[in-house]
């Protein structure tokens, strides 16, 4: 089979799974879960796990894990609460990355969170912030609820990507509204079906990964449901071979869905008349 490349921006992969860094009982097993995933994107808290209370760049930080040479960096905006401080920590990001000469310098994950008890987007604020920071030259990657009217606002104020979330951060509940999701991935991509849209967040298990995948899903990024599995070396496998069967799914076309059976094998002339 043709390898199976997608762009994101000014980036081009072929893994479609984007995993993060935090949670993870070591570094060690930080490293061993992004192998054995295969992903080619890891998105980092640059403000929480790389700067220092200075804003200088720590000794020995969590960059200094990860196979840059393999592994894309995406800086996120995680823990930002307002459109001004998520700005703030993406030109951070920006500056540092830029000083490291990586290309991560030229995008970022963008994160404007409601409160602190149900992690969800601000809505609002994250339409401002996507504005201002392409506006500033960013890549945008926006984050977002699965709102189809809004994920469409999102990508005429020119974000690179729309993220919409499976579930509440770090909840394991996996695609709570797939109807949703569809209509999103059918707003985004209607009349731009290179258009990437990449689900996040709530993912709890591989099948999560394969449904939101199976719906049309270019990519799914994901941290909680490896790092917090009992075998987390384990689970990014499977994450990675679902991922890589949902696309195959969604690539095969599923048959639809009947009120009725239907049999799988012809009935007609089996039995002889009379008998």
């Amino acid at each position: 089979m043709p390898e199976d490349t997608y762009k994101v921006g000014s980036f081009t992969f072929s893994s479609r799974l984007f995993v993060g860094t935090g949670k993870y009982a070591t570094m060690d097993l930080m490293e061993r879960c992004l192998e054995a995933s295969g992903c080619e994107v890891v998105t980092v808290a640059v403000r929480r796990d790389v700067l220092d209370d200075s804003g200088k760049a720590k000794q020995d930080s969590i960059l200094d894990h990860i196979d840059l040479k393999k592994i894309t960096i995406l800086p996120n905006t995680a823990g930002c609460f307002t459109a001004k401080d998520a700005v703030r920590s993406a030109r951070l990001s920006r500056e540092l990355l830029e000083g490291l000469d990586n290309p991560g310098a030229r995008w970022v994950k963008l994160e404007v969170l409601a409160d602190k008890k149900t992690l969800l987007p601000d809505t609002v604020g994250t339409l401002e912030a996507t504005k201002q920071l392409v506006d500033e030259g960013l890549e945008v990657l926006a984050y977002t609820n699965d709102d189809p009217i809004l994920a469409k606002k999102l990508k005429d104020a020119g974000a690179t990507s729309v993220m919409p979330l499976g579930s509440p951060i770090g909840s394991g509940q996996g695609i709570l509204n797939p109807g949703n999701i569809s209509i999103c991935l059918e707003y985004l991509k209607e009349g731009d079906p290179d258009y990437p849209v990449i689900v996040d967040a709530g993912v709890g298990t591989a099948s999560d990964v394969a449904v939101a995948m199976e719906l049309g899903a270019d990519g799914v990024l994901l941290n909680t449901g490896i790092a917090g599995a009992k075998d987390a070396l384990n689970m990014s496998v499977a994450m990675a071979k679902a991922c890589e069967a949902g696309r195959l799914a969604y690539q095969a076309g599923r048959i639809p869905k009947k009120r009725y059976a239907t049999a799988s094998s012809p009935v007609d002339g089996v039995i002889a008349p009379g008998m």
